[in-house]
């Protein structure tokens, strides 16, 4: 099978050939994105394999058909940047990563939380200045504190687990509460128990249109004052606009991130000698109670050989016409969480 590998990075290359070296399949990489501007490169291709920074709306699908292209493999596990409907509609299979190493981005963050409470980050810069001073450094124990968990498939129950070892108090919120969870200590709660009563609030739901800035104004008036954020989901799950008054009030004492809203434009990218024109991001950089990650909680070597090794896989499904769990399928919406 010819498939055209879309928004490639130099740490990729090597594992897909590794684990394509029967040489099955034909690879061509492409360090550009898969957008309008760039379909006319899928032409001889049967399917492409792309990342979430690649956009592919109705219009660039019906151009995917049209082109021949079967199928769609995303070497990641969320899928929100592709039309599902018009998948369906066009008849293009979409094959997604649903796990690679859920314990890569449960432990970043908690990173996160650990780096803004224990202002670790703070700390470096100053003694490399031999600075050693303790002023404003102060943090708090996690020991005891509520921590609020959004989503618990397989990232947000390896979080969960972590946190019940720190000593934390674990509530969360899902359509389907976990059995096993519970039989650990977390407690299932109403999303609106969940932003009132929690400490810190970890975010590890997909990014669906129910999900989609979840945490707004109305959500951020009912948390505690002065909680602690942490997104290493999707950035759209946070409404912009509404974390920075909350911010500014506030009302949000911490916000870690390693994913945001309009992040194709940013994240994978070195702009260290350009201008930044997302006014958004500027702003949130300005807190000195906020750190930004640039969507590396994935970014391990464990997580990186399995998303190649399961990509490969993919591929090999659909050759050999052979069902796989990783398949997509379109769905309409559900109810909101409650």
């Amino acid at each position: 099978m010819k498939v055209a590998i879309f928004s490639t990075k130099y740490y990729e290359r090597d594992n897909l050939d590794l684990y394509n070296k029967e040489g099955k399949h034909q690879l061509t990489y492409f360090e550009k994105s898969l957008n309008e501007d760039t379909i006319n490169l899928v032409k001889d291709f049967d399917a492409v394999c792309i990342q979430l920074t690649d956009v592919l709306d109705a219009n660039v699908i019906a151009k995917l058909a049209s082109a021949g292209i079967q199928l769609i493999d995303l070497r990641s596990a969320g899928y929100d940047n592709v039309d599902l409907e018009a998948a369906a509609q066009n008849k293009i299979k979409v094959f997604r990563v649903p796990a690679y190493s859920p314990q890569a981005v449960a432990e970043h963050a908690v990173a996160l939380i650990l780096t803004l409470n224990r202002k670790t980050h703070k700390a470096y810069n100053r003694v490399r200045e031999n600075n050693f001073s303790l002023q404003n450094l102060m943090g708090f124990n996690l020991y005891g504190k509520t921590v609020g968990v959004v989503g618990t498939g397989k990232i947000g129950a390896a979080f969960c687990t972590i946190m019940l070892g720190f000593g934390c108090k674990v509530i969360a919120n899902d359509l389907n509460p976990s059995k096993a969870l519970m039989e650990k200590g977390v407690q299932f709660v109403s999303f609106e128990k969940l932003l009132k009563t929690a400490d810190i609030i970890s975010i590890h739901c997909p990014l669906t249109q129910n999900t989609r800035h979840l945490f707004d104004a109305d959500a951020f008036s009912k948390v505690k004052k002065g909680m602690m954020l942490i997104n290493t989901s999707r950035g759209a799950i946070i409404q912009n606009k509404a974390v920075i008054e909350a911010l500014k009030s506030a009302q949000i004492g911490f916000l870690g991130i390693d994913v945001y809203e309009g992040e194709e434009q940013l994240f994978f990218k070195d702009l260290s000698d350009k201008v930044v024109k997302d006014d958004q991001i500027e702003r949130l950089m300005s807190f000195n109670n906020v750190l930004i990650t640039p969507h590396q909680a994935f970014f391990t070597k464990e997580a990186l050989d399995e998303i190649a090794r399961i990509t490969i896989a993919n591929f090999n499904s659909f050759a050999d016409n052979t069902a796989t769990e990783n398949e997509v399928a379109f769905q309409l919406p559900v109810s909101s969480p409650t």
